[in-house]
């Protein structure tokens, strides 16, 4: 099955996206600055998104290892 299909999978993509896209804008944030509109500007938004958020990002984060963990 697709992570698109199921929503616990979809939730786990997203997540994921937010949390790489932070990293890699803490290491080379020319990387991520550079591409603000377009397709690519979903990772600068999600960059935003996991700056901004980042008490809830962690939140969600362990959140999401426990479910994981208790499947």
């Amino acid at each position: 099955m697709s992570a698109l299909f199921n929503f616990q999978s979809l939730l786990l993509v997203i997540l994921l996206l937010v949390c790489t896209s932070t990293y890699v804008r803490a290491l080379f944030p020319s990387l991520i600055d550079r591409n603000k509109t377009g397709f690519l500007g979903i990772f600068f938004m999600s960059a935003r998104i996991g700056e901004r958020l980042s008490p809830y990002v962690s939140l969600a984060c362990m959140a999401m290892a426990c479910t994981i963990l208790m499947q």
